[in-house]
């Protein structure tokens, strides 16, 4: 009997070693490799098998995680998760030993060098993120291999060159980001195969040639993204079939115009933006009766006609951005729904009075450069505004001022040099204006941003220290904007003005994390011209923190100056944290350096009378020389050398 015991013992035992599960010994070494490489053992420190049931490392939430498929009595390792943990170096050939992968999640880390080829080993791969890193080098070919791709991520990187034509075999690509990814040239036409696409960012960009008319057979789309990139219009009709958009943004195009007719049947949109995208003719009035649309930009175009009365009724509008287009007609009287936060009908030739019930988005109504009748906002200024940027003989001023200081975003300032810079802490809002006490200068704000997770906000500050200056607190506050920020000088002399702008990064980081990776690029305009194309503040004050002065010279013709910092598509959207974009400015000196003539007639007769005394005393000048060099030359001695023979021809040229 104790025999017959111990042998069914023993056979039980063998039958449970038998058939204990454990994971590939390849993989094994490869994931503690992995481990090592990166400095993880701290993170993840694996004593045990990694594919053992209830381990640390396997729940979703798990960071770094590691999780196994044990459907045979061999394990394999399938997803792979090292999320902004700031792992660095590059991807090392042990990560494609990993070959059941099926999920790879490598997202916001400083990751660098160039992607192997090795990537397309890993032929079951369905989710892969390589989003907010350091990688370079080409897009590799070696994607088109990982054919079960479902979602692909390799946004925010600094990759050079076209998208590879491969990309156009991941028939089954659900999701593509690649946003700010350094990628350039035309987008391949074999990616018209990806008719499972349902989301794609692919802004700032340096995409070229025309709008993809293939994006329209992308009947899935819920979210196209293509704002910041060098793609030319026309919108195409095409468009028209992407019923079931619910996030457009195109904007920054260049090329033909486009009409806004491909959107009459869109009516699932909830966010609608074609900022700046040549878009000319009437708005359609069924955009009005769209149920879900909370978000519309259609400024910085040429749109046409009235604002539809349609827009009256909607239920679910909340910014309406119309600014700098080339409308007319009168406002209609009850588009300020219970529901709308912002309006901007700023620049645009629109008449009559403010609309009813304009006292409930006041702090975010904007009708500067319109002919509205603005008396009765809070801001009475504003109409008074409108005459002077349209008219310089209608300015607030009756003795114009020589100069003008602000502090962006902040209490007033007297810096080391004791000049005095107004108080700008005035709460903006969506669309808004704001002049100041002295009726020197005005501000106005144009955007949302719609991700920002801690509201809407458009001033920013740090308790840091601002290097690089002596003014250090000038710069700890900056109005902020997500598309459109302008200062305004009012009533001032004409002629000749120095205009100082000053900026410090204070949003950004510089860190060695991914958190550095972010970058602001946004224009600048005065006067209507555009000084600074893709400004980085960053990258030219050389850090973030860090003080930086942009000295440019405008003329003052008409009593006022505008200055403009416009936001064109470009730069990262999300680092350090989502809405991190759009222009900033910590301060603003404007000041007269000369005075002139206000008729450009009498400019040219001034110009005339210096170009000629200076051409008179240039010619007296040149005769006393002369005179003097024939002096000179008749008591110089003989056996002075001079040029006598032709220059000889190398006879080694072609």
């Amino acid at each position: 009997m104790g025999i017959l015991s111990f042998c069914f013992l023993v056979l039980s035992m063998n039958e449970l070693v038998s058939g204990q599960i454990t994971t590939e010994p390849s993989e094994v070494a490869a994931i503690n490799k992995l481990i090592d490489y990166w400095g993880l053992k701290s993170k993840l420190n694996i004593t045990i098998d990694p594919c053992t049931a209830d381990a640390p490392w396997a729940p979703v939430s798990a960071n770094p995680r590691v999780a196994c498929d044990c459907a045979a009595n061999i394990c394999h390792i399938t997803h792979l998760k090292i999320y902004a943990l700031d792992i660095s170096g590059e991807l090392p050939q042990e990560l494609f030993q990993l070959t059941e992968l099926m999920d790879l999640n490598l997202g916001q880390n400083i990751l660098s060098g160039s992607i192997p080829p090795e990537i397309g080993n890993l032929l079951k791969m369905q989710y892969l993120s390589l989003g907010i890193n350091n990688f370079s080098g080409r897009v590799p070919v070696e994607f088109g291999k990982l054919t079960k791709l479902k979602s692909l991520s390799f946004s925010s990187n600094n990759f050079n060159g076209p998208l590879p034509v491969d990309l156009g075999k991941l028939t089954s690509l659900e999701q593509l980001y690649i946003d700010s990814s350094g990628v350039s040239g035309p987008i391949p036409q074999e990616l018209s195969n990806l008719k499972s696409l349902h989301t794609v960012w692919a802004s700032d960009n340096g995409f070229t040639g025309k709008l993809p008319e293939f994006f329209g057979t992308f009947t899935n789309l819920t979210t196209l993204r293509l704002e910041g990139t060098n793609l030319e219009g026309p919108i195409p009709s095409s468009y028209a079939a992407l019923t079931k958009l619910e996030d457009l943004r195109i904007g920054d195009l260049s090329g033909e115009d486009s009409t806004l007719d491909f959107l009459v049947n869109l009516a699932s949109l909830s966010i609608l933006s074609l900022r700046s995208s040549r878009v000319s003719g009437e708005i359609p009035p069924q955009i009005g009766t769209f149920p879900n649309l909370q978000s519309l930009d259609l400024s910085f175009n040429k749109l046409t006609g009235s604002i539809p009365n349609t827009f009256q009724d909607s239920q679910s509008l909340h910014f309406l951005y119309l600014g700098s287009n080339m409308l007319t007609g009168e406002i209609p009287s009850n588009i300020i729904t219970p529901q709308l936060r912002a309006l901007d009908i700023s620049f645009n030739s629109i008449t009559g009075n403010l609309p009813a019930n304009f006292a409930k988005i006041e702090r975010s109504l904007n009708v500067v450069g319109t002919l509205v009748n603005g008396d009765g906002l809070l801001d009475g200024k504003a109409s008074e505004i409108s005459r002077c940027l349209l008219n310089d003989n209608k300015c607030i001023e009756k003795v114009p001022i020589n100069s003008f200081a602000i502090k962006c975003g902040g209490s007033q300032q007297i810096s080391s040099y004791r000049i005095t810079f107004d108080d700008d802490s005035e709460i903006l809002g969506a669309s808004s204006i704001y002049t100041s006490s002295n009726n020197h200068w005005a501000v106005s704000n144009t955007g949302s941003f719609i991700s920002n997770p801690n509201g809407p906000q458009y001033t920013t500050q740090t308790a840091s220290q601002i290097t690089g200056t002596l003014d250090s607190e000038l710069y700890k506050t900056a109005r902020v904007s997500p598309n459109s920020l302008r200062y305004y000088g009012l009533g001032l002399r004409n002629g000749r003005y120095n205009v100082e702008l000053h900026f410090s990064e204070i949003q950004m980081d510089d860190s060695e994390s991914w958190r550095g990776l972010g970058k602001r690029l946004f224009d600048i305009y005065i006067q209507g011209e555009r000084v600074v194309q893709d400004f980085n503040i960053k990258e030219e004050a050389y850090g973030v923190k860090r003080a930086l002065v942009k000295l440019f010279e405008a003329n003052v013709t008409n009593a006022n100056i505008d200055i403009h910092f416009k936001w064109a598509g470009k730069g990262t959207c999300c680092i350090p944290v989502q809405s991190t974009f759009g222009p900033l400015v910590s301060a603003i000196y404007v000041s007269q350096v000369s005075t002139f003539s206000g008729s450009s007639n009498g400019n040219k007769k001034q110009l005339g009378r210096i170009v000629g005394l200076t051409l008179g005393v240039v010619a007296g000048l040149f005769i006393a020389a002369s005179v003097f060099y024939l002096w000179w030359v008749k008591k110089t001695p003989e056996h002075i050398r001079v040029g006598s023979d032709s220059p000889k021809k190398n006879l080694n040229s072609t």
